[in-house]
């Protein structure tokens, strides 16, 4: 037989021959799933109704959670890396979780009225953030960045907003790198500037001068791949907006978990108001707003004129009270700094890995969030990928689910206080299994 009639290996051939081999094993290990996104694609466009969980030839279905563990509908058994995209913190099973959210639906679900825990909740996150006087809650990350612009935009009387290329701050505010209009984003006058770039932000804030009422950004772009910040970064934000009168949002709905006040105690800036959401109602709807008194009064209804903010489910009893108990008795500063350096022993040992393969392939983050990139490190500012690229990242995401591991389809990992150190070692041993099986279709560093 003549070796071009020789079955070819999809790992060891070419990067879309192994991405076909991988889509191919994948749709045949899912039936149930494949038959889940069928019937749901004749009622739902696209057959989901959150952007972030589509992928083709169709998501994965999961039908039971416990732990750091999760079962799909075709019974398969997967290490849960995702943590519902940073929300997800405590698992799937907390019983002191389970147990405030079940004594809440006991006493009666919607009540109409407010309640004490709402303000248990606020005094918890008033003391640990060092820009919070005030807080107001909502029912997402989202709409905390609605109602914080709004805020700022009301108690500086200007209309304009900076952000940075490559941002994400909710569903109606995403800016992707190249064409960072998008027709689903909410109409408030945008300025843009480029992420990590100190010298060109100030130069953007000082030009816009009174026109400015926020400069808006995440202490590390998670959409873009978790892309710290860099201090020097947010400093210059800092001192500029001081300099204009701008006020300075930090939208830490997924980086407050990276320490006990936040990235902005860890960094030492303190923003004039900050956002949050994600994990703080211990997996429940949620998202929240605060900052200074002066600016949080615009709120204030016992003052004439103050700003409205409606939401039926703003203080819901189950996120409230399931929130008291996930930043009041399980989330302290204890768990919040091991859970911090746990990730950063992660994403080391996982770089030096790639280093030692010799693949471009490079994990950025910061604690207990990372995201893989396949190019050379580091990587500081978001970019376009290449086709090439996002096909390697796909080929990623299909190997880790063949080994036992959920992830974001971008890559994107986020540790849950239930992973181990042993889980870790489980999904290092995948990598490294990936770099070295892939590595004939990977770009070399």
């Amino acid at each position: 037989m003549s070796p071009l009639d020789a079955p070819r290996d999809p790992r060891n051939s070419d990067l879309e021959a192994a991405l076909a081999e991988a889509r191919e094993t994948y749709s045949a290990a899912r039936p149930n799933s494949a038959a889940i996104h069928a019937k749901a694609r004749a009622v739902m466009p696209g057959g989901n109704t959150r952007t972030v969980l589509f992928y083709t030839p169709f998501p994965t279905a999961m039908t039971r959670g416990e732990g750091a563990r999760l079962w799909d509908a075709d019974g398969r058994e997967y290490l849960d890396l995702c943590g519902e995209y940073t929300a997800g913190l405590f698992g799937h099973s907390e019983t002191r979780i389970l147990d405030a959210v079940k004594a809440a639906m006991d006493r009666g679900i919607n009540l109409a009225a407010v309640g004490e825990n709402e303000g248990r909740l606020a005094a918890l996150i008033c003391g640990r953030f060092p820009s919070v006087d005030q807080v107001r809650f909502t029912n997402s990350g989202t709409e905390a960045n609605i109602m914080a612009l709004a805020g700022a935009r009301g108690f500086t009387g200007r209309t304009e907003v900076l952000a940075f290329r490559g941002g994400y701050h909710g569903g109606v505010f995403t800016f992707p790198v190249g064409t960072p209009v998008s027709p689903v984003n909410l109409p408030i006058p945008m300025r843009f500037a480029d992420f990590n770039d100190p010298d060109g932000a100030a130069r953007t804030i000082r030009e816009a001068g009174e026109a400015l009422a926020a400069v808006i950004v995440e202490p590390m772009q998670g959409s873009s791949g978790c892309i710290p910040a860099t201090r020097e970064f947010l400093q210059a934000l800092r001192e500029a907006t001081r300099e204009t009168g701008a006020l300075l949002i930090f939208d830490e709905v997924m980086t407050s978990r990276h320490g006990f006040g936040g990235l902005q105690q860890r960094l030492g800036i303190t923003p004039d108001m900050t956002t949050f959401g994600k994990y703080m109602a211990g997996g429940m709807s949620f998202g929240a707003f605060g900052g200074r008194a002066e600016v949080m009064a615009v709120f204030d209804g016992h003052r004439a004129g103050a700003m409205p903010h409606a939401g039926t489910f703003n203080n819901n009893v189950l996120s409230m009270a399931a929130g008291c108990v996930a930043l009041g008795e399980i989330f302290d500063e204890t768990a919040a700094e091991a859970l911090y350096a746990r990730g950063e022993r992660l994403r080391d040992a996982l770089n030096a890995a790639c280093a030692r393969h010799g693949v471009a392939m490079h994990f950025t983050g910061v604690g207990s969030m990372m995201t893989p990139h396949f190019r050379p490190g580091p990587v500081t500012a978001p970019y376009k990928a290449s086709i090439e690229e996002e096909q390697m990242r796909e080929l990623f995401f299909f190997d880790m689910l063949a080994a036992g591991m959920y992830l974001a389809r971008r890559g994107m990992v986020a540790l849950m206080l239930p992973v181990t150190d042993a889980d870790c070692e489980r999904f290092f041993a995948a990598v490294e299994e990936f770099c070295a099986a892939r590595k004939p279709v990977l770009a070399q560093a």
